[in-house]
């Protein structure tokens, strides 16, 4: 996939191997990306990713990223700093949307774009607010142990209750992730929540964090920073779970970044309620 645009700008497929430029882009943004984000983001949809160049240098990037037949999600729309305000974004967005054929796409979008978005025919559903702060001094509850393999097909059954499409090759690749730590709680045969904590670039993100109820999601957090007592951590929190930014206020963590929930059209019912943490605004 190619398009040529103002000063001889091309877009086309990026590899794994190509995208440590757009962490490095995302790190520079106070995005906080995870060290190991990048292979299981591939891993969903290989062919989801994209960078715009001029004369063979990287100018910008975006993510379509497919789940399934009726869902995608936008992610990592970057220009380089030096290079914007001249139309490489605009036209690496438009040439890439066609990736999504006529899925309705959602996206996690930064404050100072959300006008640009509502432009492009996204409308806001819920804010969703990055709290951050120390990690508790707290033990592993005992009803909560480290994810083993057997746990997967259960964990992803879960995860597809908690979001609007599965994504069955992302949760198997993003629970073993290097650095990556996912703990499960389960009642009996049944899974009440899971959890990954992983290294970020300015501090580790807990992401997701799903569970029946609030005494679940604060069990699951106490497992996950265990090892991180005294240690700045972050957590996206949709605001349209009170109970979970209430989880976040009375660790004590604070708002330190914002972003606005997005679709451009209808998403299968999800419960909502169950997430006290998104997994990650890159990939939804």
């Amino acid at each position: 996939m190619a398009s040529p645009a103002p000063e001889d700008l091309v877009v086309t497929r990026a590899g794994l191997d190509d995208w440590a430029v757009v962490k490095g882009w995302a790190a520079d943004e106070g995005w906080n990306p995870g060290l190991a984000d990048a292979g299981p983001f591939f891993a969903q949809d290989p062919d989801g990713f994209f960078l715009g160049r001029i004369d063979g240098e990287v100018v910008s990037a975006i993510s379509v990223v497919n789940h399934g037949t009726d869902y995608a999600f936008l992610g990592h729309y970057l220009v380089r700093p030096d290079l914007r305000g001249r139309g490489h974004g605009l036209t690496t967005w438009k040439t890439v949307l066609a990736h999504a054929g006529n899925r309705t796409v959602g996206l996690d979008g930064v404050v100072a774009q959300q006008d640009n978005y509502r432009r492009s025919g996204f409308e806001s559903a819920h804010r969703t607010v990055r709290f951050t702060g120390t990690a508790p001094a707290a033990g592993t509850p005992r009803d909560i142990r480290v994810v083993r393999p057997e746990d997967v097909a259960d964990i992803t059954a879960y995860d597809a209750i908690c979001t609007p499409a599965d994504r069955p090759r992302f949760v198997a690749h993003w629970l073993t992730g290097p650095g990556h730590h996912a703990v499960v709680r389960r009642s009996g045969d049944r899974v009440t929540g899971y959890g990954v904590i992983r290294p970020g670039h300015d501090c580790p993100r807990i992401g997701p964090l799903f569970a029946d109820t609030a005494d679940d999601a604060r069990a699951l957090v106490a497992a996950l920073t265990a090892d991180a007592a005294g240690r700045q951590v972050a957590v996206d929190v949709p605001e349209n779970n009170p109970a979970g930014v209430a989880l976040a206020e009375e660790a004590g963590f604070t708002p330190s970044f914002e972003t606005a929930r997005m679709y451009t059209g209808p998403v299968r019912q999800y419960a909502r309620e169950r997430v006290f943490g998104v997994t990650t605004l890159e990939l939804g």
